[in-house]
């Protein structure tokens, strides 16, 4: 008899833990209420690379796209300067420089990032070339066009969802090696929501009418660091890239 009751206990707990809607582990708040979205995280993904689907290449690993629909509306123009990049794509990619991703690939580079937060302002650090990112609550922009690679940052609550506009861009950064592209008319909406305590639902709508045709969005799931002692490290990308160019330029045979 208590070995039956045992049984329909176990199976009553795995049922509702199978069951649609079944209560999920509570997100941390902070002293005022919002979501904490303090902590390091990382995409585990290969948006990197390529944001749409696409096949294993030389030093690249296929992977599914995170655009929705897998589709990017180009203008003819557009696209022809896309294939363009993609030609050039290991020389030509900002980021092979060192230079500032730009956002949203900030978000999904192959390195960590940390968000600290407090009610006035979210700081993002990101290992890759020691980026610093201030994202400032409830303020409005920066009045004039500026051109910054990271653009300036407006954070708001929506709920409990964190939602970031970005503006004032220039237009040196891609949104990944395969060569997509934007100008200095970018304007993205970020989107950042705890699904659950170790997990962050990201979405970034992008609109450039100088490059695209509407706008349109990523999304992907971005995952907390939860080892012991996880903690940005060094990446000393100047250095690495310094070391690269004179190691090809060493190898360049001399001419008259």
């Amino acid at each position: 008899m208590v070995f039956a009751l045992m049984c329909m206990a176990l199976l009553a707990a795995s049922t509702a833990a199978q069951t649609p809607g079944a209560a999920r582990p509570r997100v941390q708040r902070t002293a005022d209420g919002k979501p904490d979205l303090s902590g390091i995280w990382q995409a585990m993904n290969t948006a990197f690379w390529d944001i749409q689907d696409h096949n294993a290449q030389k030093g690249i690993p296929a992977g599914l796209g995170v655009v929705e629909g897998n589709e990017l509306p180009y203008t003819p123009a557009a696209a022809a300067k896309k294939r363009s990049n993609f030609e050039n794509r290991a020389a030509g990619d900002p980021e092979s420089k060192c230079y500032l991703p730009g956002v949203p690939r900030a978000a999904y580079m192959p390195f960590p990032f940390q968000i600290v937060q407090t009610p006035s302002q979210v700081t993002m650090l990101y290992e890759y070339a020691h980026t610093v990112r201030n994202i400032f609550m409830n303020t409005p922009h920066i009045e004039g066009q500026l051109y910054w690679w990271m653009g300036d940052s407006r954070g708001r609550w929506d709920g409990d969802t964190l939602v970031v506009d970005v503006t004032d861009f220039n237009d040196e950064t891609w949104f990944d090696r395969a060569g997509n592209f934007h100008s200095d008319a970018l304007h993205v909406v970020e989107r950042y929501t705890l699904s659950d305590p170790d997990h962050i639902n990201y979405e970034a709508t992008i609109e450039d009418p100088k490059v695209f045709t509407r706008p349109w969005k990523i999304s992907m799931p971005l995952y907390r660091r939860v080892e012991k002692n996880a903690q940005l490290m060094d990446f000393k990308c100047v250095e690495f890239v310094e070391e690269l160019l004179y190691g090809q330029w060493r190898k360049k045979p001399l001419t008259k």
